[in-house]
């Protein structure tokens, strides 16, 4: 049993107690922040004078040897150790001998974690950034093809007024565009380095806070350090847009999920993101649209875990936050798996924009612009809409779409009604004359496309 404490203790852990207690089957993922971590703090402590520059030499050389040698698979993390922690010292101290016991010197595992952790998920915010980033490109290349793809538009999952698959996959883009606001807001207000707070006191040695966080990429040092070691309000925070992000790729893969039943067809999915039956011959199934909707569940389960977790721990560190990293590390997982599939399931989908524009027509979807176009005419909207409504159950009964009704079979419920109905109800006039800012009319569309090409150009990441 490799541990970094005991001195206090006259008799050694139970077996069970120490497997209970162990997280290194877990956290040996950190292996690489930890050992960054290092070479920062003992480069401070060399230059605070704690350290000689012949001891940081020593340390340094050590800890570049472990981490190269993890990393070629020359050593591996095995169970022998508590944590990742004791995994870097033990090893750091076979190697070079009590110049490795100093490493140390001015920290405890409890800030030492904190900082893992928060570099590793700093690392995974860049990381999930970086694929809604390709993701909204994919989508604005579907948008910028489609602007005249006439579909109908939903409420209530009926069909309810014609928009244009340029202006459904727009809603979609603006999730994804709050997605990655967010996580640059977690991104900025996570980025402060909780090394040097100690156990949850601050040390006695003259550490350079300042120096640490800035070797680490870090805007500055963590202000109180009980905070420092205790704060995992970056994980909650994550996790919930982890969560969002996940509820967005759900949302859109019950769509792509309807879209590619016999029933709508809107949509044929490339072969290489569907699976087939191993029974029905003719099946090809969304799989892909399915897991991640599947999945969406499993994140939440790791941010209502981490809530419930941290809901009733008092100041400062307790063994409970070490609960943590597993839900997290499969959240992380999960959603960066989620997303370079999802975009490449869209990005080789075929969009039927025949089916799409017949579905609109065939669904009424014109009919508010029937009412419009008697409210134009001097007819009060609530006779309009009787009007309207009463044409639509006529096209019911005789299994036809409003544009197919002849001027006579209109004027037999309103005289206004002239030879101009049928361009005014026409899919394009439908979705053309909505030009309002964020609707689906052409105009109106090319100015948020416009929007969307410049955030895009201008976007680098995290």
């Amino acid at each position: 049993m490799a541990q970094l404490w005991g001195g206090r203790f006259t008799k050694a852990t139970d077996q069970m107690v120490y497997d209970f207690n162990a997280s290194i089957s877990f956290d040996k993922r950190l292996y690489r922040q930890d050992i960054e971590g290092s070479l920062a703090h003992v480069k401070m402590l060399a230059k605070q004078g704690i350290l000689t520059e012949a001891e940081r030499d020593v340390i340094t050389g050590g800890l570049e040897g472990i981490l190269a040698d993890v990393e070629s698979g020359a050593l591996a993390i095995t169970s022998e150790y508590e944590d990742i922690h004791s995994f870097v010292e033990a090893n750091l101290t076979e190697r070079i001998g009590d110049a490795g016991k100093k490493l140390h010197t001015g920290r405890s595992r409890n800030d030492q974690v904190a900082l893992d952790m928060r570099m590793h998920v700093r690392e995974a915010v860049k990381e999930t950034d970086r694929h809604l980033l390709v993701l909204l490109k994919v989508l604005y290349r579907i948008m910028e093809e489609n602007i005249d793809t006439f579909m109908p538009g939903f409420t209530h999952l009926q069909k309810a007024q014609p928009v244009t698959l340029a202006h459904h996959m727009g809603a979609y883009f603006e999730m994804f565009w709050r997605d990655r606001s967010r996580l640059a807001d977690i991104y900025k207000r996570m980025n402060y380095c909780p090394l040097g707070a100690g156990a949850l006191a601050g040390t006695t040695y003259p550490l350079d806070r300042d120096y640490t966080a800035a070797l680490l990429g870090f805007d500055g040092p963590t202000r109180n350090s009980m905070d420092s070691v205790s704060d995992r309000d970056y994980v909650i925070e994550y996790l919930s847009a982890l969560s969002t992000i996940m509820m967005h790729l759900s949302r859109f893969s019950e769509e792509i999920i309807l879209w590619n039943s016999n029933e709508y067809r809107f949509v044929e999915l490339d072969d290489a993101y569907s699976t087939g039956s191993s029974i029905m011959p003719q099946k090809k199934n969304p799989d892909i649209a399915e897991l991640v909707r599947g999945k969406t569940g499993r994140v939440y389960a790791s941010l209502m875990g981490i809530l419930t977790t941290m809901k009733g721990i008092p100041l400062a560190y307790n063994k409970d936050m070490q609960e943590d990293k597993e839900g997290t590390f499969d959240a992380i997982d999960t959603v960066n798996s989620c997303l370079p599939l999802f975009t490449g399931m869209l990005d080789t989908i075929k969009f039927r924009k025949d089916v799409m524009e017949a579905s609109a027509k065939n669904g009424f979807t014109n009919a508010t612009d029937v009412a419009d176009y008697l409210v134009n005419h001097g007819v009060p909207f609530r006779d309009a809409h009787g009007i309207s409504g009463r044409l639509v159950l006529r096209c019911i009964e005789e299994n036809k779409a409003l544009d197919d009704l002849t001027l006579e079979e209109f004027r037999s419920e309103s005289d206004v009604f002239e030879e101009d109905i049928y361009e005014a109800i026409s899919m394009k006039t439908c979705v053309e004359k909505r030009l309002t800012k964020g609707a689906p009319g052409e105009a109106a569309m090319r100015e948020v496309l416009e929007i969307y090409k410049n955030y895009l150009n201008n976007e680098k990441g995290l």
